[in-house]
């Protein structure tokens, strides 16, 4: 899918997914002090960035959705915090080295060589000492697990 097909997709309801953030996010990244600077990587309608500034952060949401981010930033007046959406394609965007203290990717589901490009932009954004977190359905999801794509070319595994 382009940025079209998902702009059409964040059009047809309030908000895709809920407004709080991903369970696994919140159980990864609810301890890690101090907060600093993130970069929420495929934001969507920015329920994890939003999250991660009600605790300090300072955040920049990115993804390539307008209408995504434009919810993602209601979503954070709403809530009475600040962050930076930046509307990017992934494909192309590539954040300055050693600026984030953290880079958050959930559940970008693109075939390998994308997410390897994605994987070490952001790595490469995470000073020495910060965090990456990569969230995803995994391949075991098509036998064992439920929602996510169907595709197998799009899921991970620890390899």
């Amino acid at each position: 899918m382009d940025a079209a097909d998902w702009d059409e997709r964040y059009r047809g309801s309030e908000l895709v997914w809920r407004a709080e953030p991903n369970r696994f996010v919140e159980q990864e990244l609810a301890g890690l002090e101090p907060p600093g600077r993130a970069v929420d990587i495929a934001a969507g309608e920015g329920r994890n960035a939003v999250w991660l500034a009600e605790r300090g952060w300072e955040v920049d949401a990115v993804d390539f959705s307008t209408v995504a981010l434009g919810k993602a930033a209601r979503l954070a007046a709403e809530r009475g915090v600040r962050m930076r959406t930046v509307q990017a394609d992934l494909a192309d965007w590539a954040p300055p080295a050693a600026s984030y203290d953290l880079a958050l990717i959930a559940y970008l589901q693109v075939p390998w060589p994308q997410l390897a490009e994605v994987l070490s932009r952001a790595a490469t954004a995470v000073r020495t000492g910060g965090t990456l977190l990569l969230v995803g359905h995994d391949a075991a999801n098509l036998e064992h697990g439920h929602g996510g794509p169907r595709d197998p070319g799009v899921l991970y595994t620890a390899e």
